[in-house]
């Protein structure tokens, strides 16, 4: 060891010692408190921030799972019986004091029964409406049904948009006398024209237009092979070859082509996005109404198209299925992920177009074209902007030749 360099040792543990000391008493003063408040101040600062963005974080993360937190599956057993019961509570309640809404109505069924309508009897609807005629609130009455929520959202989207006020022409050999013009006297002139009324009641129509027979089944679920096996998940209406298809409900043109298992096909969505409704195996050559294209709106009501039996095939425009018959579907969309892929959800439309049956669209055909129209303008007011009349043209230049879409879903 080299004992020379022991005072500068000693020189630099007694400088630190004094650095320290000198550290010490400068944060005795007051200069020196606040430079220690400042510093845990932004310390603080610093961890609130963190907090925030930790919280900003779970924020985000729990309105992601709150944005995918909707409805995946929807079995609708609901029964024409139950349907048209329910309706004429809502219609025949719609001017009273106490106005029942048939959805409610078959929502609080549905929580009661588990969804199984094989239960249901009259005597339960008219208990449920009684007691909400009797002054009592449906929210009050559903407290402690767990399910009577998700059946009223479901329900909802099943069925919203079909039952409501509307206008519509109606001959005028059957109008009230309070909407026909008056003579002098105040006494009603009856008429051959068609008289225009509102109404409130069933504005979602059957999809085969009236006067034209079909024949039907359950077959919801059924086997079918072509492509690859799988589950029909539709309603077939069997019938003849240009018979005209009629849309249920008000809309817009979403899809519109060839698909090699609906052939000619289109789809129709609702203006609140929850239906689309599937019209497929459309009539070879002419499939749809002239008037339409992708985007087009529809109204209910109104001719779109015409049944046939194409499909089953890649080659476009190919009659494949043995059976003329429309394909019609329903599907609900809670999220558009829905739309397309795994996540569908179709619902077994049986009942429910054995209760549309009560509204069926009468149709008139224009000689020149063969194109065929509604008899009866009506007017949706869920149409944005108003919807546009469907009716035989004074004139027309289109010969009747109908450009086939391109592909699309």
């Amino acid at each position: 060891m080299d004992f020379s360099k022991r005072p500068n040792f000693f020189h630099l543990i007694i400088a630190l010692e004094s650095a320290v000391l000198l550290a010490f008493l400068v944060l005795l003063t007051p200069w020196g408190s606040r430079m220690t408040v400042s510093r845990d101040a932004s310390d603080a600062e610093r961890g609130m921030k963190t907090e925030e963005t930790d919280n900003n974080a779970d924020a985000e993360r729990s309105s992601a799972a709150r944005e995918k937190d909707y409805i995946h599956w929807v079995d609708f057993q609901v029964t024409a019986e139950a349907l048209d019961r329910a309706f004429w509570y809502d219609v025949n309640t719609c001017q009273a004091d106490i106005h029942l809404n048939w959805i409610e109505l078959l929502a609080y069924l549905g929580a009661r029964y588990g969804g199984d309508f094989s239960r249901y009897r009259g005597s339960d609807m008219d208990d449920i409406a009684g007691r909400l005629q009797n002054g009592e609130k449906m929210e009050d009455i559903t407290t402690n049904m767990k399910y009577y929520p998700y059946y009223l959202e479901a329900y909802t989207a099943v069925l919203s948009g079909m039952v409501g006020e509307y206008q519509i022409e109606i001959p005028g050999s059957q109008a009230p006398d309070f909407v026909l013009p008056k003579d002098s006297g105040g006494n009603p002139i009856r008429t051959d024209d068609n008289v225009w009324v509102t109404k409130y009641g069933l504005k979602a129509f059957s999809p085969i237009a009236k006067n034209y027979p079909y024949s039907d089944f359950d077959d919801f679920g059924a086997s079918r092979s072509y492509g690859f096996k799988r589950q029909h998940l539709g309603h077939d209406m069997m019938g003849q070859v240009g018979t005209p298809v009629i849309a249920v409900e008000s809309g817009y043109v979403e899809a519109m082509g060839w698909n090699q298992y609906g052939g000619w096909r289109l789809g129709i969505r609702s203006f609140d996005g929850r239906r689309y409704y599937y019209y497929a195996h459309l009539r070879k050559n002419y499939p749809y109404h002239k008037s339409l294209q992708e985007g087009s709106v529809v109204q209910a009501g109104d001719v779109i198209g015409y049944l046939g039996r194409t499909g089953y095939s890649r080659t476009e425009n190919t009659n494949n299925i043995a059976e003329p018959h429309l394909h019609f579907g329903l599907q609900l969309i809670f999220d558009e992920s829905q739309k397309e892929g795994n996540n569908e959800i179709w619902i077994d439309c049986y009942e429910l177009v054995k209760f549309l049956y009560n509204n069926r669209s009468e149709t008139v055909r224009d000689a020149a074209t063969k194109e065929h129209y509604r008899a009866y303008q009506m007017e949706d007011p869920a149409i944005p902007n108003g919807a546009r009349e469907q009716k035989i043209p004074d004139k027309t230049e289109n010969t009747g030749e109908q450009k086939m879409p391109a592909d699309s879903r």
